[in-house]
């Protein structure tokens, strides 16, 4: 299955490692500095123009990358379970 982060852009649920909330997380040191370590590295994909609510933290064969999306994480949330419902 995919999650849809908005404006198509897709990543497997394979792939997921974790779906954060930027105004809880970025009040740490060490969450700062692990984004802007991946944004210097070149990981992060700003999925918006709009003001990021969320980062998603996945990994590949190329990888890790970090996804800037516009929806909240409890929407990403969301559409996580709704894959998995029967």
């Amino acid at each position: 299955m995919y999650l849809h982060l908005g404006q198509n852009t897709v990543v497997s649920e394979a792939d997921l490692i974790g779906i954060f909330d930027l105004d809880n997380t970025t009040g740490s040191i060490i969450t700062r500095k692990f984004l802007s370590n991946a944004e210097k590295s070149g990981f992060v994909v700003n999925v918006s123009e709009e003001l990021p609510r969320s980062f998603i933290v996945s990994s590949n064969i190329n990888g890790i990358t970090i996804h800037l999306s516009q929806l909240s994480p409890q929407t990403l949330y969301k559409r996580t379970e709704d894959n998995f419902r029967v």
